[in-house]
């Protein structure tokens, strides 16, 4: 995908499959070498990318990276599980130290700029703030001007709420400011209806069924104001509305995690069973815990989450399906990074210049 006709030069550390890359290949950076320890997500970026890529922990690897020492940008995303409210938000979490890590490597190699990707409660939560504090004075010493922001790839045109932090530093007195230089690129997001309507149902040769798990009734359902919220279903997987941009989609997709979507809904003649049995329990209605769903109620595929993360259809993933829903789950949507790596080219391009 990298044609190396482009000017400005980067690395990319804990790449995954490579949806961070893409964006950045997107935005004008020539990727020249990149790492992640998954070795199917590597197999992925690959089949994808003419970039020098090697498997492997970083730690390992963070000498061999002398020889970049001139790069215009190191970005990339340190294993997230340490913050994530969906895991046991611990600092002690050997993963939570590869964000260390990642800065190490900033200080070794003093790039012109950088871009850390992570999970919004780090840059959220009261826990964390010692933390964060540490990183941005950090950053400060090395001489970085810096701003941590959170965004939401649905605000750039992907049709997935999907919100992520970066922490964004650039060497010199510069005015990074990155929520004041997004709105260059604020784009509406198509609905999931509009985003995978030509994929079409289940089953055909352009949307396969990849996800066998089951949609079955909650015994105990957790009701919220909204039916596509809650938990109405087994498993954590929650309905997709057609008319709304999808919910994020996590990297624990594959089995009864996957999100469901309603076939009658989206392609039939427009019946809402999601809602009719919402608003039954709503009222006070038993839950329908020994009664089958309708069978138009379904997971979702994996060209479906591809398409709903922003991933080109021509982008080939690798390994068994848990492990390309996995892939899908863990990568930055390729358009928010695209974003991301424009905000920092503008800025490295006015210092050129000042």
């Amino acid at each position: 995908m990298n044609d190396r006709k482009n000017t400005l030069s980067a690395i990319s550390l804990f790449s995954g499959a490579g949806g961070m890359d893409l964006g950045f290949e997107r935005a004008g950076f020539d990727v020249h070498w990149s790492n992640d320890l998954d070795g199917t997500a590597c197999e992925t970026y690959q089949t994808n990318f003419q970039t020098e890529n090697v498997s492997g922990p970083i730690e390992l690897l963070a000498k061999s990276l002398k020889r970049f020492s001139d790069v215009d940008c190191v970005f990339g995303g340190p294993p997230c599980q340490g913050f994530s409210v969906a895991g046991k938000m611990d600092l002690d979490d050997p993963r939570s130290k590869l964000v260390y890590q990642f800065m190490d490597i900033i200080s070794a190699l003093r790039p012109k700029s950088f871009v850390m990707e992570n999970v919004p409660s780090l840059a959220t939560l009261n826990k964390f703030t010692k933390f964060r504090e540490q990183l941005v004075q950090h950053a400060h010493s090395l001489g970085y001007a810096t701003d941590l922001q959170i965004f939401s790839s649905s605000e750039f045109g992907v049709p997935q709420d999907r919100r992520r932090m970066f922490f964004v530093g650039v060497l010199g007195n510069r005015d990074v400011d990155l929520r004041q230089r997004s709105r260059a690129y604020l784009k509406t997001a198509p609905s999931t209806l509009e985003a995978i309507s030509d994929l079409g149902i289940q089953g055909t040769a352009q949307n396969p069924c990849t996800c066998n798990a089951a949609v079955t009734i909650a015994a105990s359902p957790v009701l919220r104001k909204s039916p596509y919220a809650g938990m109405l279903f087994n498993g954590a997987g929650r309905p997709i509305h057609p008319n709304r941009v999808a919910p994020t989609l996590p990297a624990s997709m594959g089995g009864n995690r996957t999100p469901i979507l309603d076939e009658r809904l989206y392609y039939g003649d427009g019946f809402d069973w999601i809602s009719m049995y919402h608003r039954h329990l709503i009222q006070g209605g038993d839950p329908y815990s020994k009664h089958a769903v309708p069978s138009s109620l379904r997971r979702l595929t994996i060209r479906e989450s591809s398409r709903l993360h922003g991933f080109p259809d021509d982008f080939i993933f690798c390994g068994p399906k848990t492990a390309i829903y996995r892939q899908i789950g863990n990568s930055v949507p390729p358009t928010l990074a695209q974003t991301i790596a424009a905000i920092v080219r503008d800025i490295l391009a006015n210092s050129q210049h000042e």
